[in-house]
């Protein structure tokens, strides 16, 4: 591995460590977009790159992060896929530098954000009893999950119009996909336009942001000239931004009801059992003339053949017994049968549903992994039905397809008969997002064969690749709608600007590019404080939305003025919430800097840099 001039570790460095695409991608932005050296370590082939070092290593222990400088650097971004590696390397991290700004990787969020608090109370105590140091240095723990920044827009590939919503720190944003109604029209405009789409009212593949996408590529944050020039043209609008909402307590799970635990006909055979003994108890007291409560008692003595035989008593006592016995038999296999069908029924209730016989016009999930459990959370909150496909009955994903009562299909998805069982040909989407290039493949041309019309996402890693099987599905099947998404690509703007300390609040996706949404104080930032809103404003770069007017004092949570006059004029105690670009973030932030090609997909080639390993790449046709 090569060490590039200049670069050593006693500079503050933005050390990178990973086992996935997500590590070369993250390592690229903050090289490319913020101008900084980074020290790499990850596995795959790295070329040369002037700002880019990369250090050996095949775990997080000690002495990779002691060669890879971790005391002397400014963050340390922990990107393996397992938590628990990145749990304990943050550990250590901490331990090493109580300095060191900490970013996490991690699925689980709520292990996460206590982690976070733990790592920072003990880097106050670690550097307190170190005594006076150097500059002090802003040694914070973010937590960010890449399965929840990707899940929103792989999910938004199988439905049309669907919302994109960010909470944090309090704060609530919610933006919405809107089309125009016709070619002529412009889409309804919310609050604010944040993007123009490559999709059209005549053409809802659109150019998915792609190279070739010419005058049709998304385009974020306009100016109202180009909102108003854009007709037909699909948006992405700002619907609202105030308060998070308090969740609401969630309710422990319940059992199957009665209902669910016995068949129809087994409940009609139990009712007339009640009615039978209730017949036979008002027999006994007009018969007996005994009293209601004991003639009730003496009639189930009688039933479950435990009381003493009617020898010498009035026939017509005589008859009831013999009756009330004869019922009693019969009692007996029901309560046996009873006994069956609740146990059927919890075991049931236990396994994996399969698709019902009428489904359809629903969407095929392959591979319940990471970001494929997340993505099926996401389409069960937004009511679409799924088929989800899996090999391993032990993925993550199992326990949520079986809480959430969603359908399975365990099996290869490339062996015959799997695509048919999750009944591809009658689904309105597939969904490939299994981590191996050839199963998705070939997961997609299988169902191309059943239903041509059938729109498709998958992942690839290989980007070359990726754009070989795109142009090739596109050209053989131009009616099918066309997607593409990266999961690396969505999420490594936000770790790259939580790298940098600055308070990102979440990304939305814009087909293949990504708007970024933070919380910026304006005291020291020169391309806001003393500018007017509307002179604040600079299009295609970044975008004044709310400011926040709350004090700050306690627990004291956001209070968001959002309708924000042109000409007010921002000043020092002023902190407001910007929506940002990727290469428009750090220049808002950091100030001006030499000019440079944006990164964005949309805008350049795909991104095939030598500082990169493949990038991962989803691919639709």
């Amino acid at each position: 591995m090569g060490e590039a001039a200049g670069v050593t570790t006693a500079e503050r460095a933005m050390l990178v460590l990973g086992d996935d695409a997500l590590a070369h991608r993250l390592a690229a932005e903050l090289a490319d977009v913020y101008r900084r050296d980074v020290v790499l370590v990850a596995p795959g082939p790295g070329g040369p790159h002037a700002r880019i070092r990369y250090a050996e290593g095949t775990a997080p222990d000690e002495p990779t992060l002691l060669r890879a400088g971790v005391r002397e650097a400014e963050a340390l971004a922990l990107l393996y896929e397992d938590d628990e590696v990145n749990m304990r390397a943050a550990f250590l991290a901490r331990r090493l530098a109580p300095g060191v700004r900490l970013v996490l990787r991690m699925y689980n969020r709520n292990l996460g954000h206590r982690m976070a608090d733990l790592l920072d109370r003990a880097g106050e105590q670690l550097a307190a009893g170190a005594g006076p140091g150097p500059e002090p240095r802003d040694a914070a723990t973010i937590v960010l999950s890449d399965a929840d920044t990707a899940a929103p827009a792989l999910a938004a590939t199988a439905v049309a119009g669907t919302r994109k919503v960010v909470q944090a720190d309090g704060l609530l944003l919610r933006a919405a996909e809107r089309l125009p109604e016709d070619p002529d029209a412009l889409a309804e405009p919310g609050l604010a336009t944040l993007a123009l789409l490559s999709s059209t009212s005549t053409d809802p593949a659109g150019a998915d942001g792609s190279d070739s996408s010419g005058g049709f590529a998304p385009l974020l944050l306009p100016d109202d000239a180009e909102v108003r020039a854009a007709a037909g043209r699909g948006a992405v609008v700002l619907e609202a931004i105030g308060r998070e909402p308090a969740l609401p307590r969630r309710r422990a799970s319940r059992g199957a009801s009665p209902r669910e635990l016995l068949s129809p006909r087994l409940r009609w055979a139990l009712v007339g059992v009640v009615a039978a003994v209730t017949a036979l108890t008002v027999a006994a007291i007009v018969a007996t003339d005994e009293h209601p409560l004991h003639a009730a008692y003496l009639t189930l003595l009688d039933l479950f053949a435990i009381g003493d035989p009617a020898v010498g008593e009035e026939t017509a006592r005589q008859v009831l017994q013999l009756l009330a016995g004869l019922l009693g038999l019969a009692l007996l296999p029901l309560l046996i049968a009873g006994a069956l069908e609740a146990l059927g029924a919890y075991r049931s209730a236990a396994a994996l549903r399969r698709p019902p016989r009428g489904l359809d016009d629903h969407v095929v999930l392959l591979g319940l992994g990471r970001i494929g459990t997340r993505v099926l959370v996401r389409l069960r909150e937004l009511g679409v039905p799924v088929v989800c496909v899996e090999e391993d009955p032990e993925a993550r994903g199992i326990p949520y397809a079986r809480r959430l009562r969603v359908p399975v299909v365990l099996g290869d998805v490339t062996q015959e008969g799997v695509l048919e069982a999750a009944k591809v040909h009658r689904a309105h989407a597939l969904l490939a997002l299994t981590s191996a290039d050839t199963t998705n493949l070939e997961a997609v041309l299988a169902a191309r064969t059943l239903a041509p019309d059938l729109l498709v996402a998958l992942r690839l890693y290989d980007d070359d690749f990726a754009t070989t099987v795109y142009r090739t599905l596109r050209a053989a099947h131009p009616d099918a709608l066309t997607r593409s998404r990266s999961v690396s690509t969505l999420s490594a703007p936000a770790f790259a600007a939580a790298m940098m300390g600055r308070q990102i609040l979440g990304a939305i996706p814009v087909e293949r590019r990504v708007l970024l949404f933070a919380a910026v104080e304006v005291a020291g930032q020169d391309l806001l404080e003393g500018r007017t809103v509307a002179e604040a404003f600079r299009p295609g770069a970044w975008r004044v939305l709310a400011l926040d007017t709350s004090t700050g004092e306690g627990d004291d949570p956001p209070a968001l003025l959002w309708e924000l006059h042109p000409g007010y004029v921002l000043r020092p105690g002023d902190r407001v919430v910007v929506a940002a670009t990727r290469s428009g973030l750090p220049e808002l932030l950091g100030g001006p800097r030499p000019p440079a090609p944006d990164p964005d997909p949309a805008q350049a080639a795909p991104e095939t840099g030598p500082a990169q390993a493949p990038p991962e790449v989803g691919l639709s046709a």
